[in-house]
């Protein structure tokens, strides 16, 4: 690294040739066995690092750098096909042995390998020219290693586009990156690993227990106490037996069932005594507010309905009549004990809690039923949990079996997360609803099982062309029937209208003598930065005018073409005056307006701005009270939210010299509205304060 930084000031003064310096250090990084010793990797970064700081265009040396890869690792490719004149029988290292190996090799796993292969700097240089050896497809070869080529030149440069300033990190940063990769291969490989041979894992499992058991139970010292307390050992002996259901599986089963009962009684427990997961349920529920699309919602409408009760008992209907069909019928019993479990346990939980609805805006539909425990998500993990549970047990392959299990868990989850989302329960409503239909497919389960085990042996059943026919064409009556409903359901909207303002005579800064906090807040109403702004104005009119005047700029809503418009801004270093500003909580509520102002950089990565919340409360004369938090946004963090300036303080007074310059204030204040405070945001970031504010009225 040190040899980089003493050529950087050369680098810089490359001009245009500088694209072609990456050209050529990525071309010979991939060349075979040349690749070695150059390092290709670490020169990319740096000119990341360049483009960040202007001197070369970031798009074009993607270009560049990709073709240099390619380019490369296509020549090592080629000569790969010409080495094969090398390998001899009477070789000791290059045998033919060997190239049939590598060919196998490369015709089941030639693509992984030469994608993951350019991120490995061992195997970079060396995996292409053994794809030539191999007589890797071309056409296969060409789609990867182009693929791979502009992947690795974008976040190569990337890395040193957003870590490049910090230049003497950047080797650590490469490793991390390898770490990274090395983590995400090894995910793939364990989901891989778990469809493909994941059940003959467990059967290891379970030999290596049972001799670990069986050594434990030779064990002198073992066997005394199994003589000396001869009932306590008989019966654990019979709870972990395996010849009766009674022993292990239904040790297990109860086990399980009372476990997620707990977990219900404590979630319970938590919403009558206000525990702070209520305070997280309302701030959640306002944030879903703000993130509300049309197009989302359309899409969770349509998923919603997968858990409404009509939906529910037909699938259920027609489940019946295939299970039926097929001689499954101890499945229709325990189907129906499932459902019938949860709706009861539902019923009886919405009484017992007697919670209230989301309110206000936040719905978006009106539901006139109780909110604990959510209906909607009890059904849908007790239905399609049962669902899963059977094609489990039918299905032969483990890869068929695991991926039955991810679709059944994700399409569960996004139920949950409709109804989060459409604002018509709370996390804490979604979560009771998937603990009480979990403990009721537990119990469900256990019967079926306990039945097959009765059973012994149970009859196979050869099911005919035409059964199959009759299946399917239930099946798709389902399908049809839940499309038509969904795309006719029309829930009555929520036509909530905004309160009615209070008048008061009080001072603006006596409306939180009460329990009105004087800081934002965090997602679980942890308080965060004080407020240092009071502003009293007429309207929101007014209040957007005179920000307007000073050259700041109102903030977009955070929604997916404004979140996506920052992510270009900072990728790009284009300008974006408006873009979306981290959601922050007050009263439970989020922000009603932002305001930012751009600094001489004019990218959204360097901002100022302010957050502000229309407190609905009004003086005598008819004027609202806003109160707003302003800091300084000094840089990106995780590329998620921004870093800000721990003094507060400096930023307070920079928005009140461009709001004083507007001549639109009549009367200003500065006062001790709260103690000098020290103390982190919700992101970590520290700040400080001497805790004063301006109270500021408008003309």
């Amino acid at each position: 690294m040190e040899f980089v930084q003493s050529l950087l000031p050369t680098i810089q003064h490359l001009g245009v040739w500088g694209y072609w310096v990456v050209f050529l250090f990525s071309f010979f990084e991939s060349l075979a066995f040349i690749g070695f010793l150059i390092p290709g990797a670490t020169a990319v970064v740096v000119f990341g690092f360049l483009s960040s700081q202007g001197y070369l265009h970031l798009g074009d040396l993607i270009w560049f750098a990709a073709f240099g890869a390619v380019l490369g690792d296509g020549i090592s490719y080629y000569l790969g096909t010409k080495g094969t004149r090398f390998f001899k029988h009477e070789n000791r290292l290059l045998k033919i042995s060997h190239l049939e190996t590598a060919q196998e090799f490369f015709k089941k796993h030639g693509n992984k390998s030469i994608f993951l292969g350019r991120f490995v700097g061992p195997l970079r240089a060396i995996v292409p020219f053994v794809a030539g050896l191999s007589k890797m497809n071309i056409k296969i070869f060409l789609f990867w290693n182009i693929l791979s080529g502009f992947v690795w030149a974008i976040v190569h440069l990337l890395l040193g586009y957003f870590f490049g300033g910090a230049l003497g990190a950047i080797e650590a940063w490469t490793g991390r990156l390898s770490i990274f990769l090395g983590g995400l291969t090894l995910l793939l490989f364990v989901i891989w690993f778990l469809t493909k041979k994941g059940h003959l894992f467990l059967n290891f499992v379970k030999s290596v227990s049972r001799s670990i058991g069986g050594a434990i139970a030779r064990n002198p010292d073992v066997h005394k106490l199994f003589i000396t307390y001869p009932r306590f050992f008989r019966f654990i002996r019979e709870r972990v037996g395996r010849d009766n259901f009674s022993g292990l599986p239904l040790t297990v089963f109860g086990i399980a069932s009372l476990y997620v009962f707990l977990l219900f009684v404590g979630l319970t427990q938590d919403v009558l005594s206000a525990d702070p997961i209520v305070a997280a349920d309302i701030r959640l529920a306002n944030l879903f507010y703000v993130f509300r699309d049309t197009e989302l919602i359309k899409f969770f409408l349509f998923v919603t309905v997968l858990g409404k009760i009509q939906i529910v008992l037909f699938f259920a209907l027609i489940s019946s009549v295939i299970f039926w069909l097929w001689k499954k019928r101890i499945y229709i019993a325990t189907l129906w004990l499932t459902l019938s479990g949860t709706l009861l346990f539902v019923f009886m939980g919405k009484l017992l809690v007697h919670r209230a609805r989301p309110s206000g805006l936040i719905p978006y539909y009106h539901e006139s039923s109780l909110s604990f425990p959510s209906g909607h998500s009890a059904m849908a993990m007790a239905l399609y949990g049962f669902f899963v549970y059977f094609l489990w047990r039918q299905l032969g392959k483990w890869k068929y079996k695991t991926t039955v299990l991810f679709i059944g868990s994700a399409l569960i989850v996004l139920i949950g997360l409709s109804r989060m989302y459409l604002g018509v329960h709370f996390l804490s409503d979604v979560l009771g609803g998937y603990l009480i239909g979990l403990m009721w497919l537990i119990i469900g389960i256990t019967l079926t099982e306990w039945y097959v085990h009765q059973e012994k042996k149970v009859a196979t059943y050869a099911s005919s062309k035409k059964i199959k026919f009759i299946s399917a064409f239930f099946i798709g009556i389902g399908l049809v029937f839940y499309i038509i409903y969904a795309a006719h359901y029309k829930p009555p909207l929520n036509t909530y209208e905004q309160s009615t303002t209070i008048e008061t005579g009080i001072s603006p800064v006596d409306i939180f003598s009460g329990n009105l906090s004087k800081s934002s807040e965090g997602l679980l109403g942890n308080p965060q930065e004080p407020f240092n702004f009071i502003i009293i104005a007429k309207n929101p009119e007014e209040l957007m005018s005179i920000f307007a005047d000073a050259g700041w700029y109102v903030a977009d809503e955070p929604d997916i073409t404004s979140l996506a418009r920052t992510v270009k801004a900072a990728i790009l270093k284009q300008p974006y005056e408006n873009a979306p500003v981290t959601p922050s909580f007050w009263n439970a509520t989020v922000h009603d307006f932002a305001f930012e102002k751009p600094t001489e950089l004019n990218t959204v990565r360097q901002r100022h701005h302010i957050r502000i919340w229309q407190t609905h409360i009004q003086t005598l004369d008819g004027k609202f009270i806003y109160i707003g938090t302003a800091s300084f946004d000094n840089g990106l963090k995780w590329f998620v939210t921004h870093n800000i300036s721990p003094r507060i303080d400096t930023e307070r007074e920079f928005l009140f010299t461009d709001l004083n310059k507007t001549g639109l204030l009549l009367h200003v204040e500065k006062i001790q509205f709260v103690d000098p405070v020290l103390g982190k945001n919700s992101a970590g970031e520290q700040f400080f304060t001497d805790g004063k504010a301006y109270l500021l009225y408008l003309k």
